[in-house]
């Protein structure tokens, strides 16, 4: 039995992480719940699986329900946890993350702005403290699953693939006028807002290669993005004799969250199997960074290092949003990240130093976009 504290619980993560828990009461105690701020839907599941160790990142106490960033840490330092889950969205996961890893747990990590912004950091603790740290990620959990049993100078390269959102085979200028609705029709994800938006600006796929070079330790130029419409490959490995191994399944994320709950053991939840014949035909595509810059993006970040990082991811989470509340147009997603990330100071990493350039980038970001408003 493991005791699992989720921050994040009523996004789509949490709520399939849930899910995962529900087929396995046998394997799985939730003993902590975190939400930003759908309170009812976190009552609602502390009620249905018999959690009193709450917290509301965005509440204000009123209710009882403890609030702010000190009521997850408190989440994460319980006695009896063992996993946490850490699927909350943006950078609000990093401090907590953190604290988990000081506390020794097991990390199964769904929030990218944790190693986008703060990867250097987060893996030398987790390495220090010998905590692992398994990714919930469909790509990541790909990658991770194809090289166990492996040593790393045994790799060649990693190999991403995306499914090239809604927007595969547009060219830049037919990417001009879409909107919203259109930029969240995924054609084989369904998922929270601001992560379908980033699928559609392959935002997603940069910082999942980001995420990559931090949690293998491969240099971002043996990281390749391919894009795989069918979304059944969900990443490869390529080694040093030229084997490639990839791993295969519905695009359903309930498979990468038991892996992740469970590693080093394997759960049979009684899901859809996937079979060759589902799919008889499996297609690859060069990616165009031309009218996709943002894979270009995550390489500049991660050879310049140091706070980059964090500004291009906290710049993009608030042109993302605002896009979402139809305030900017889509191709103004890429020209906040690349204005940010050129305009802004570069320091070297730490964890002060990481939390000021977030918040210069994101007071950057929101200026800029106001301006170009009025």
């Amino acid at each position: 039995m493991r005791n699992v504290v989720i921050l994040g619980c009523t996004g789509s993560i949490g709520t399939q992480t849930l899910d995962v828990i529900s087929r396995r009461p046998d394997q799985f105690r939730v003993v902590g719940l975190a939400a930003k701020h759908n309170r009812e839907l976190l009552l609602k599941q502390a009620a249905q699986y018999g959690v009193d160790k709450l917290a509301l990142f965005d509440g204000d106490g009123a209710d009882g329900i403890p609030h702010g960033m000190e009521s997850l840490l408190e989440l994460v330092t319980l006695k009896n946890v063992e996993v946490v889950v850490v699927a909350v969205s943006g950078v609000i996961g990093l401090l907590p993350t953190l604290r988990a890893i000081e506390a020794g747990r097991h990390i199964a990590r769904a929030s990218k702005e944790v190693l986008v912004a703060a990867g250097e950091l987060t893996m030398d603790r987790a390495k220090r403290k010998g905590v692992t740290i398994t990714p919930i990620d469909s790509e990541h959990s790909a990658i991770f699953q194809c090289l166990q049993g492996y040593r790393p100078d045994q790799v060649d390269s990693l190999i991403l693939t995306a499914s090239g959102g809604p927007f595969r085979g547009r060219t830049r200028a037919e990417l001009e006028e879409v909107g919203v609705e259109d930029a969240l029709n995924h054609p084989t994800w369904r998922m929270g807002g601001k992560i379908t938006i980033d699928s559609a600006s392959l935002m997603n796929k940069a910082l999942e290669l980001i995420e990559a070079h931090w949690l293998f330790g491969v240099p971002a130029k043996n990281i390749e993005v391919v894009v795989h419409p069918q979304s059944v490959v969900h990443s490869m490995v390529r080694f040093i004799d030229g084997s490639v191994l990839g791993q295969m399944g519905f695009p359903d994320m309930r498979l990468p969250i038991a892996y992740a709950l469970t590693y080093p053991d394997r759960l049979n939840l009684d899901l859809p199997r996937w079979s060759p014949t589902a799919n008889p035909y499996l297609t690859f595509e060069a990616l165009d960074e031309h009218v996709f810059p943002s894979i270009a993006y995550a390489r500049h970040v991660i050879k310049v290092g140091g706070t980059l990082p964090a500004i291009l991811n906290a710049a993009n989470e608030e042109a993302a949003n605002a896009f979402l509340r139809g305030e900017i147009r889509f191709v103004q997603i890429w020209e906040v990240v690349q204005k940010a990330m050129t305009e802004l100071p570069i320091e070297k990493a730490s964890l002060e130093a990481i939390l000021t350039a977030d918040a210069q980038a994101r007071s950057f970001a929101r200026k800029l976009m106001s301006e170009a408003a009025s």
